[in-house]
């Protein structure tokens, strides 16, 4: 479970597909401890450590997580966000996020403020029923409040400090991302619908 708080962002030494799916390799950091087997949000996706020793971090993607991610077409000079889980005693800054990703989503638009900057993004209409006003969401892992939505697109706004220390700020219109909607809604709704 993640906070949808972007500790870090940092690009692949390697991006290797394979067979049965997708490889990630990172240099490990002295301020991202992790160990093997522990999960870390990247771009939203709830990763497992797969090997953490001597300089090297990396992952496995199997074809499930390629078909629901952008993972299946990264660039080589793609910057993830990067978080570790939350500790129980954590403060949860952002909202409860689960590193499961529902879809991808488009930027439809980029529009820069003085202070803010408004990006929206365009959906599969089915899950927009799921997205509320001043609702959470997360983008690429990134915990944000919807400020508009309608039949099948949102948007949300966002502070330089957000745009400066997530890949966010690097979206162009076109560019496609990880969206994981809130989980309260997918609960009420098979509750409702038992």
């Amino acid at each position: 479970m993640f906070s949808g708080i972007v500790e870090q962002t940092a690009k692949a030494d390697n991006i290797k597909k394979e067979k049965g799916g997708l490889r990630l390799f990172f240099k490990s950091s002295k301020s991202f401890k992790v160990k093997v087997g522990e999960s870390v949000s990247a771009d939203g996706v709830c990763s497992t450590v797969e090997k953490a020793s001597g300089a090297t971090l990396s992952f496995f993607y199997m074809p499930e997580t390629l078909k629901k991610t952008t993972f299946s077409n990264l660039p080589n000079s793609h910057q993830f966000n990067l978080e570790r889980p939350l500790k129980l005693q954590d403060l949860v800054s952002g909202h409860l996020v689960s590193g499961h990703i529902d879809t991808t989503a488009q930027v439809s638009s980029v529009k820069k403020g003085k202070d803010s900057t408004i990006l929206k993004f365009k959906i599969a209409p089915k899950f927009t029923k799921y997205i509320i006003y001043k609702g959470s969401i997360a983008v690429n892992g990134v915990s944000l409040t919807v400020v508009s939505v309608n039949k099948n697109q949102f948007s949300v706004s966002l502070i330089p400090y957000t745009l400066s220390h997530t890949n966010l700020g690097q979206l162009k219109v076109g560019n496609r991302v990880n969206i994981e909607i809130d989980q309260v809604a997918k609960y009420l709704e098979k509750l409702i619908n038992k």
